[in-house]
C-alpha cells in the first residue's frame, strides 16, 4: 500500500515537473519570436509617403510593413489612428516614429503587441511632459522654420523648408514637400503624456547629427533619458528619406533585438 502511494506521488511530482518545464519552454519560445511586423508613423508637416524607400527596403527583407496615415489633427486622433493599424497586426510589432511621431508612439506604444520602439530624430516626452516644454528646454535650432499657430494649426516656413527640414534632399524635392506639407494641430504641443511606453519597452534612437529642426543635442538628451540604444547618422531632420538604407538597418537591428 505504501509503495503504491509512493509511486503515485512520484508520478504526480514528475507530471508537475514536466508541466512546469513545458510551460517554461513555451514561454521561452514565444519570448524569442522574431518580429516581422513593423509599423511606421510620420511626423508633422508630412504624410506617410515619405516612408516609401524605407518601406521597400524592409519589405524586400521579408518584413510586413504598415504605414500609419495619422491626420495630425490632435494627439488623441493620431494615437487612435496608430492603434487602428496596430490592431490589424498578427504577432509582435516594432513601432517606429519620426519627429512628432515619436510623441505618438510614446503613447500608442503601450499596446500589448508592441515589443519595441524606434525613434528617428524624434520627440521622446516623459510622463506629464509636453512638446512645448521640450522645445523650450533648450536653444532652438537656428534654421528651424516652425511658424506660430494660424487658425489652430502650425505650418513650416516654406522659405526655410529646405535648409531647416531637409537640407540633404534635392532642392526640387524640398520645394514639393514644402508645398504638399500637412500642418499639425497646435494642440499637440500642449498635450501632456500620461504613460510613456519607453519606460517599459526597449527603445532605439537615431540622432540626425545635422538636424536643423530638433537640435541634435536635444535628441541625444531624450535618447539617453529613455535608455535607448543610440545610432548617429549624418543627416537632416528627414534622414529617413535621405538615408533610407542606414535607417532601415537600425530598424532591422531593433526588430531582431526586441523579440517578444
Amino acid at each position: 500500500m505504501e509503495k503504491e502511494i509512493f509511486s503515485k506521488k512520484i508520478k504526480l511530482i514528475t507530471g508537475l515537473a514536466l508541466a512546469v518545464w513545458m510551460t517554461f519552454f513555451a514561454l521561452n519560445v514565444f519570448a524569442q519570436t522574431p518580429i516581422k511586423n513593423i509599423v511606421l508613423v510620420h511626423g508633422a508637416f508630412a504624410d506617410g509617403s515619405g516612408w516609401e524607400s524605407v518601406y521597400k527596403i524592409l519589405t524586400k527583407k521579408g518584413y510586413k510593413v504598415s504605414v500609419v496615415g495619422n491626420p495630425n489633427t490632435g494627439m488623441p486622433e493620431d494615437v487612435a489612428a496608430t492603434n487602428l493599424v496596430l490592431k490589424r497586426q498578427d504577432g509582435p510589432v516594432l513601432l517606429v516614429g519620426h519627429s512628432y511621431g515619436g510623441a505618438i508612439i510614446t503613447e500608442a506604444g503601450n499596446a500589448p503587441n508592441v515589443a519595441g520602439l524606434v525613434y528617428i530624430a524624434a520627440f521622446v516626452p516623459d510622463n506629464g511632459e509636453t512638446l512645448l516644454k521640450l522645445l523650450q528646454s533648450g536653444p532652438p535650432a537656428p534654421n528651424s522654420g516652425i511658424l506660430p499657430p494660424e487658425n489652430g494649426y502650425i505650418w513650416y516656413d516654406r522659405a526655410k523648408f529646405h535648409a531647416g527640414f531637409c537640407a540633404d534632399l534635392p532642392k526640387e524635392k524640398a520645394e514639393f514637400l514644402a508645398d504638399s506639407q500637412i500642418p499639425v494641430s497646435a494642440a499637440v504641443f500642449g498635450h501632456a503624456i500620461e504613460n510613456a511606453a519607453w519606460k517599459t519597452k526597449p527603445s532605439w534612437y537615431i540622432v540626425a547629427s545635422e538636424d536643423q529642426t530638433i537640435p541634435p543635442d536635444a535628441e541625444r538628451f531624450m535618447a539617453k533619458r529613455a535608455g535607448a540604444k543610440v545610432t548617429e547618422i549624418k543627416g537632416s531632420h528627414l534622414v529617413f528619406m535621405s538615408q533610407p538604407e542606414a535607417v532601415a538597418k537600425v530598424i532591422e537591428s531593433a526588430a531582431k533585438g526586441a523579440t517578444k
